[in-house]
């Protein structure tokens, strides 16, 4: 079967820069890193107990124009610390470029402000979070915490709106584009959907034989994907709520998902030793990153084909001549 245009352009831009480059960001491993709205800015959080933000130059991630020339090594814009402990998920404000949230197994969230490099407000939550998300319309952050709690903040005065606790395994969360439903991933393999705000179960939908991990919306609003333990990744349709396709290139737990800005391409990571691009509307390969190790998290960026990603730092093994904790690029010139 011939390639389609698209898929043809894409492996070429691919094909040109095939090599990921490595940006210095934390002493430990990277748990989570995440695009600003605009796409200017890349934030990246870690088992150091920090996040990092650091800003897209043309070919580079560098440091804010005016702080100097970023050095061998010095690429980070700032450096957020204040959490006690492990910073496991963050995310960006969903159309304020300025503001991004952290979730940390210090049993806090914290809200922090690029402008004056800044914690805005710390919310004590009830156990050590592991997932976040915030609203599409800004308004609300949702959390969750180990003991399969999810609570739900007021991005305004910082102040649980509501909690509710689940009777299976929490493991990602989101809302969808339209801001009225609230979908969870679980340990059963289900991905439960609440209305929201009333938070009251609307289905339970079978996804997966074995432990449902992650999940993402496009952002065209017309597909969502979950990865699973059982290696693959499914396609769903939003409207319709039924899986239209299956992935199936990766032979380990799937841990992380990303769709392209057009929502045309989806990356997915695991245990193997690739990241996997596929074309959404086909399921065919449009082609793999190589890594070194497990990836944990992956995010495309907001408006071009740039992928950014962090793999696992080999429990401490890593080559003493590499930095431990660095975020990756592919897709650079």
């Amino acid at each position: 079967m011939a390639l389609s245009p698209y898929v043809q352009a894409m492996q070429e831009l691919f094909r040109a820069n095939t090599r990921s480059r490595e940006f210095p960001a934390h002493g430990a491993k990277v748990h989570s890193v995440a695009w600003s709205c605009c796409g200017r800015r890349l934030a990246s959080g870690s088992f150091d107990k920090t996040a990092s933000v650091f800003l897209l130059e043309k070919d580079r991630l560098g440091r804010s124009p005016g702080i100097g020339r970023a050095g061998p090594g010095r690429v980070k814009e700032n450096n957020y610390r204040g959490h006690g402990d492990s910073v496991d998920q963050l995310c960006w404000h969903p159309s304020n470029p300025d503001l991004f949230v952290t979730a940390s197994g210090d049993k806090t969230i914290r809200i922090w402000d690029v402008r004056t490099t800044k914690c805005i407000a710390t919310v004590n939550t009830k156990g050590e979070n592991i997932n976040i998300c915030w609203s599409p319309d800004g308004q609300t952050i949702a959390v969750g915490n180990k003991d399969d709690v999810v609570t739900f903040i007021d991005a305004k005065t910082h102040r649980s709106k509501a909690e509710e606790q689940f009777k299976f395994e929490v493991n990602e969360i989101s809302w969808n584009n339209d801001n009225n439903m609230f979908f969870l991933t679980n340990g059963n393999g289900c991905i439960n959907i609440l209305s929201y705000p009333e938070l009251k179960p609307i289905q339970s939908i079978n996804a997966h034989p074995s432990n449902c991990i992650c999940i993402k919306f496009d952002p065209m609003g017309k597909y969502f994907a979950t990865g699973s333990a059982d290696a693959l990744v499914s396609l769903w349709d939003v409207d319709e709520l039924v899986c239209v396709r299956c992935f199936s290139r990766l032979d380990w737990p799937v841990r992380t998902l990303s769709f392209s800005h057009d929502g045309k391409m989806l990356a997915s990571a695991s245990e193997d030793h690739f990241i996997d691009i596929a074309e959404v509307e086909t399921g065919e390969k449009l082609w793999e990153v190589q890594c070194e190790s497990p990836t944990f998290t992956v995010a495309w960026h907001p408006k071009r084909p740039l992928l950014a990603f962090a793999c696992d730092d080999k429990d401490g093994k890593y080559d003493s001549s590499r930095e431990a904790g660095t975020v990756k690029l592919f897709g650079l010139p």
